[in-house]
């Protein structure tokens, strides 16, 4: 597999996308806790992008299909 812009757009579309996830769901569970931990959310959620930009080494599903 060649890495391309167009993957490496899609890759990066999915980590933010997955930091916004992650991020969203921690202040919610944060808040209903009563103490928002900004860095613990920080952290959380820049590890979760990396691990979605990781997981997208093995393939991107919507950058496959379009190279068939």
């Amino acid at each position: 597999m060649s890495y391309t812009f167009k993957w490496f757009k899609a890759a990066a579309v999915r980590a933010v996308r997955t930091v916004a996830q992650s991020a969203a769901a921690m202040l919610c569970a944060a808040t209903f806790l009563g103490d928002v931990n900004w860095g613990a959310v920080a952290s959380a959620s820049a590890l979760a992008g990396l691990l979605s930009f990781l997981t997208s080494l093995a393939g991107l599903p919507e950058v496959d299909k379009e190279s068939e």
